[in-house]
């Protein structure tokens, strides 16, 4: 459970070189990690878990994702191909022959990607809204309250 929030933030980097396999990735539970060039999104679901990895650790899960989904789809042969091609994509990536852009976006400023070479980026408040959080977000500004209704809340037997 998240106990506070921060500015909401995107994170981008490229990865170019092994060594940018090794930055730090930080993703709460309310955070969406995409990789533009191979079509991935990653986002929060209402049973989403925070972990902290690096970018070849995401790579990894989602090397392991679609491998699965691979299996699921045997039988048609567009859509096997596809995961096929995404893995070998992935492939080239981890050995460092392919560049790809790393995105963590965070509505709640609680996701980050530790690198130097990360650009980090402030979302404003209408595309932080078009992201999931995975929860329920109790979003309450007491000035927008016109008329509390617990002002008027008497003691049982008197009026």
């Amino acid at each position: 459970m998240i106990l506070s929030s921060k500015e909401p933030m995107r994170y981008e980097m490229p990865v170019e070189t092994l060594e940018d396999l090794n930055a730090r990735v930080i993703r709460s539970t309310s955070g969406t990690i995409r990789i533009p060039e191979m079509g991935v999104a990653i986002e929060p679901g209402s049973v989403s878990e925070s972990y902290i990895t690096n970018i070849e650790g995401v790579l990894h899960r989602v090397r392991d994702v679609l491998m699965t989904a691979s299996k699921w789809v045997q039988e048609d042969e567009e859509k096997f191909s596809r995961s096929q091609e995404l893995l070998c994509m992935l492939e080239e990536v981890i050995e460092g022959k392919k560049k790809i852009t790393v995105i963590v976006e965070d509505p709640l400023g609680n996701s980050a990607i530790i690198s130097k070479k990360a650009k980090a980026i402030k979302l404003s408040k209408e595309e932080a809204e078009k992201l999931n959080t995975g929860m329920i977000v109790f979003d309450v500004d007491k000035t927008e309250l016109v008329h509390d209704v617990s002002d008027n809340v008497q003691p049982l037997g008197e009026n």
